[in-house]
């Protein structure tokens, strides 16, 4: 007798278990939730940020965790928080609690319960992945007795901005791992996990012309707006749809008064690539350009800094996993490549199996709609609980 079918119904039963214990605790989940969005927490305000990541560490320490405050100058302490498990390899959920909503948002935008939702600043992305990360741990331990396996959450404070600071502490920690999987929002209605990701980068190019007046002495300067604008026509060439690369002029600064030819101008450019190769592309087009006047100078400066999260084999087989492990609750999972970049790239890029979307399912991330489905708090957080003991 073949013991596909005993597997099968071992699995199911696990994943019957860890939802039968969430059931009655979906009520603290929402609390939980409810008291991280009404932490608010931009990147840049070190102070607020840092106030979450204490009252974090508290929780995890709570959660029998061994919290690490990771300090940083500029941006909110980062928060590593180590979970001893039974054997194997360690894995890691990754996150962030850094929002992109300034303090005093919950004035206008507070946190509520509404129609089977909840809404609130930085609910989505990404407050309730780190809810969902804890009671994922919590139910494991209360199934079990202890974890399957170590596992490390590190909530990072400065992903909305680039991670500068926190890049090399992640790509550390993830170089020990069997795998990541990134607490950031499914994409689409319907809980989508990412399984590729575009590299995201920017670059600002910048004019330098000669000042002069507009109306005594207009052809002994040179006009640094003008010239930035035939740069931009150029560059808008460097978009390749076909390929998965984009270049988006996005703000344009020059001139000082009408009556002045302008002797500066500049722009900021976000860029968007498929593939790592890419990258080295496109930093070959902007570093090529030449002024047409040649009265004017041009300085470019930038690249990438999150290299593109591309699809691999090992990437393909946790999919598979978590598709196959999601079906065990009902839930029909997909995969999507989405436009944007998060701290998975890194992981994926170093090679260390990586999936990602597995927090919220909801939608309107960085906008006033932004809001969480509350009946996929439980199934989504039996999901990741599986994946840890499975992956």
């Amino acid at each position: 007798m073949s013991t596909q079918p005993k597997k099968a119904r071992r699995a199911a039963d696990e994943s019957a278990a860890l939802s039968e214990y969430l059931r009655p605790h979906l009520g603290a989940m929402i609390n939980l939730i409810r008291d991280l969005v009404e932490y608010e927490s931009p990147s840049q305000n070190k102070h607020a940020v840092d106030e979450l990541g204490q009252y974090l560490a508290d929780v995890f320490r709570g959660a029998h965790a061994r919290v690490t405050m990771h300090w940083n100058e500029r941006f909110g302490d980062h928060l590593q928080a180590d979970f001893d498990g039974e054997s194997g390899n360690r894995i890691l959920l990754l996150g962030h609690h850094d929002t992109v909503w300034d303090v005093g948002t919950l004035k206008t935008m507070p946190f509520r319960q509404e129609s089977g939702r909840i809404f609130g600043p930085g609910v989505l992305d990404m407050k309730t992945g780190i809810v969902l990360a804890l009671f994922a741990i919590d139910a494991l331990r209360a199934i079990h007795g202890k974890l399957p396996r170590p596992v490390t959450v590190l909530s990072v404070t400065d992903e909305e901005v680039s991670s500068e600071s926190s890049r090399p502490i992640t790509e550390r920690i993830a170089k020990e791992c069997a795998a990541v999987f990134v607490l950031e929002p499914s994409f689409g209605p319907h809980g989508a996990l990412k399984t590729a990701r575009k590299g995201v980068g920017d670059y600002t190019v910048r004019v330098n012309g000669k000042a002069a007046h507009a109306g005594l002495d207009p052809t002994k300067g040179a006009n640094a707006i003008v010239e930035l604008s035939r740069q931009l026509l150029k560059i808008e060439k460097f978009t390749d749809l076909k390929n998965g690369i984009t270049v988006t002029p996005g703000i344009i600064r020059g001139g000082t008064r009408t009556n002045v030819v302008p002797a500066e101008a500049s722009c900021d450019i976000d860029i968007r690539i498929s593939k790592p190769a890419q990258s080295a592309i496109l930093e070959k087009k902007f570093r090529a350009l030449k002024p047409i006047n040649a009265g004017c100078t041009i300085e470019v400066e930038g690249g990438v800094n999150r290299p593109a999260m591309e699809r691999t084999a090992a990437i393909a087989r946790l999919f598979k996993l978590a598709r196959q492990l999601g079906a065990e609750t009902g839930l029909k999972l997909k995969e999507a490549m989405v436009g944007g970049g998060s701290d998975g790239n890194f992981t994926a890029a170093l090679g260390v199996p990586t999936l990602d979307g597995l927090g919220a399912v909801g939608e309107g991330a960085h906008a006033t709609h932004e809001s969480v489905l509350i009946d996929q708090l439980i199934p989504r957080t039996v999901l990741l609980a599986r994946l840890i003991g499975e992956a």
